[in-house]
């Protein structure tokens, strides 16, 4: 009998078996295969792949016992597969992660640590949407549970997570950031007396082995992950929840590219389950869809214990005594204040290192990446030049053509080591902690400056964008936005849209315990429309506004737009491979094929980069005829082509 086999590798396509066995096999099995010299394992597929070639079937050599997926992933596979524009084989591989998740059985399964529950209660708001998630019934449906920053939303859909929990089904719990897992774990722990399993990059094989087996098994009925928990294979799946929905850290740009928001919608289709997408301000496509009454939405107003939200100051930058120096006289007084009453300070910064970049006084040289065209930001904790795209590292060494000696570098804007440094010195007797990804690379480093935080053992933070994500600090009622810059890049059409969620939820991390909370916008564009919308607190009209242009310029949510990037070593290949596709792909009907143009970054890990942007209505499923013509192409080696489909941004 003839089988459908689909291999964890580049193949768009199950290859076809002959099963010899005595064991009749079904789509989600597992088996091993001869394939070429070596034996690899695949899953039992849907259909068999026809061909008009003459091809020798081998045999399968065994099944694997234990483990099988269900036919809903098989399907959410192919969906994935097909609206992405990615090989089956290679979902397959996110699915089942490491080989050894299926030779190597645990004998230990994954177990719930237990701890001593606290009691909570909700409020008459938080009763009322969770009421409200409740009448929306246990079929597929999408939700929006809306509500100010400091509202309690976890706490309402940890109930409704209680609820399928004890019908003995599994919980999905999406969250955009793995270092938001560490203190969620802790509030998990407080409110069901167990420790939930974590899923993300930074946990060991052997945890992730004992998860993913937990999981298939039906062992492990809940999951709290990032993004590449969607692909754990459920047996019992009756809910997902994608927190802080509206984050672009949703989107997976390298490897498979796909936002994991939209895929995790799909698999709650196809699962037939519930799915809740949490947030404060919501993302211009779910916004369109509550609009549009596809979504249902229960919204909460009014922060937990009716704490107020932070008051809004405004300082102009354009005013400061001394350039160099990023902190006014004025913040520093208002700062003083808080710490006075011995409260925590955030002074915020979306910039890693100390300097964005240097440049020769003399000659002018900037010191730029070898590999990418993009100039590299000084770290002085480990005194190199750092590339954030490549990673590579350099000293600061070069002769200026100018003197003929060492060039004499000027630091040209602040990161969040050049803001500790001046903060060091305005506070000389205060305890001062840099919160960003350099600092954090290990979870025990997170977790104890969480607990140093907690403990009020830290007096002043300076964080990058990840600290803005869902964090909670009791003692935190000032933060200081060091440059607030709505001035975007040109190349991203969402930067207004990411300003205001952005924003909105750093204010939120301040005043949580508080009546008296203040958040200052130090800028130099104090008179900038989307900081006054931000002080108005009216995200919605700032919503409606931005819905109308995107309309107007036929762009999402109203259009698809799919981007091609050709990269290659070699320029001059990347434009012709470019210009050749546009010529194959631009008789689609209904489809518009715009560029080529190089990329902002037209060199990225010593690959020149060239674009092609496509935009089809929403309604056309134009993945099906492109992927067709793209299939047929015959690329050269030497050039690579990446598909994304909704991009988020252009670089």
């Amino acid at each position: 009998m003839k089988v459908p086999v689909l291999l964890p590798k580049i193949f768009n396509f199950p290859l076809t078996y002959n099963n010899i066995l005595q064991k009749k096999l079904k789509p989600g099995d597992f088996i091993e295969v001869p394939f070429g010299s070596r034996k690899e394992i695949g899953v039992v597929w849907n259909d068999i792949q026809p061909t008009n070639k003459k091809i020798k079937i081998k045999n399968i050599n065994c099944k694997i016992l234990n483990f099988s997926i269900s036919k809903k992933l098989i399907q959410f596979i192919n969906w994935f597969s097909l609206y992405n524009m990615v090989p089956k084989g290679m979902v397959l591989k996110m699915c089942l992660g490491n080989i050894k998740n299926l030779t190597k059985v645990e004998k230990e399964n994954f177990t719930h640590e237990e701890n001593k529950k606290k009691k909570y209660f909700l409020n008459e708001e938080q009763k009322t949407a969770l009421r409200d998630l409740n009448t929306f019934g246990e079929k597929y449906n999408v939700s929006v549970l809306q509500g100010v920053t400091g509202s309690g939303k976890t706490l309402v859909y940890f109930e409704r997570i209680k609820q399928v929990l004890n019908k003995q089904k599994q919980v999905l719990v999406l969250l955009p950031e793995i270092f938001l897992t560490n203190q969620f774990e802790e509030r998990f722990s407080n409110f069901f007396g167990i420790k939930p399993a974590i899923w993300h990059s930074k946990i060991t094989p052997k945890n992730k082995r004992k998860i993913w087996q937990g999981v298939v098994k039906n062992e492990v009925n809940l999951v709290i992950g990032a993004r590449s928990s969607l692909f754990l294979p459920f047996k019992k799946l009756g809910l997902i929840i994608v927190d802080e929905e509206h984050d672009p850290s949703y989107k997976q740009d390298e490897g498979l590219t796909y936002n994991a928001r939209d895929m995790a919608i799909t698999r709650a289709s196809i699962e037939s389950v519930p799915i809740i997408l949490v947030t404060s301000i919501p993302s211009l496509e779910t916004f369109n869809h509550i609009k549009n009454k596809k979504y249902n939405h229960t919204k909460i107003f009014k922060r937990f214990e009716n704490f107020p939200l932070p008051d809004t100051k405004i300082i102009n930058l354009n005013f400061r005594k001394y350039k160099n120096s990023y902190i006014t006289d004025e913040t520093v007084d208002i700062v003083n204040q808080y710490l006075n009453k011995n409260e925590q300070i955030l002074f915020f910064l979306n910039r890693r290192g100390y300097a964005p970049f240097l440049i020769c006084k003399e000659c002018g040289y900037k010191h730029s990446c070898s590999n990418c065209s993009i100039y590299l930001t000084y770290h002085k904790s480990i005194d190199k030049l750092i590339c954030h795209h490549c990673g590579q590292k350099k000293i600061i060494d070069k002769k200026c053509s100018k003197t003929k000696g060492n060039c004499e570098f000027r630091m040209y804007g602040p990161g969040v080591e050049k803001i500790y440094e001046e903060l060091k010195e305005k506070f000389p007797q205060k305890k001062i902690e840099i919160f960003s990804s350099d600092y954090l690379t290990k979870k025990k480093e997170s977790k104890n400056i969480f607990d140093k935080i907690k403990k009020n053992e830290i007096d002043i933070l300076v964080g990058t964008q990840m600290i803005s994500k869902g964090f909670n600090f009791p003692k935190l009622n000032c933060i200081v936005v060091v440059d607030a810059d709505f001035s975007g890049k040109g190349y991203d059409l969402r930067t207004t849209e990411k300003n205001i969620q952005l924003y909105n939820q750093l204010s939120g991390r301040a005043g949580r315990f508080s009546s008296q909370s203040i958040i200052i916008y130090q800028t130099v564009t104090p008179s900038n429309k989307t900081l006054k919308e931000l002080i108005q607190k009216n995200p919605e009209k700032f919503l409606e506004n931005e819905l109308i242009i995107r309309k107007q310029n036929n762009l999402p949510p109203y259009q698809r737009l799919i981007a091609i990037v050709i990269s290659s070593s070699i320029k001059e290949l990347s434009l012709k491979g470019a210009t050749e596709i546009k010529q194959k792909i631009q008789g689609i009907e209904d489809l518009e094929v715009l560029g080529p143009v190089d990329s902002p970054i037209f060199r990225l890990k010593n690959k020149y980069r060239t674009r092609l942007l496509l935009r089809s209505k929403n309604e056309i499923f134009i993945q099906k005829k492109l992927s067709k013509i793209l299939d047929k192409i015959k690329i050269s080696s030497k050039i690579k082509l990446t598909v994304d489909v909704d991009p988020i941004n252009f670089t």
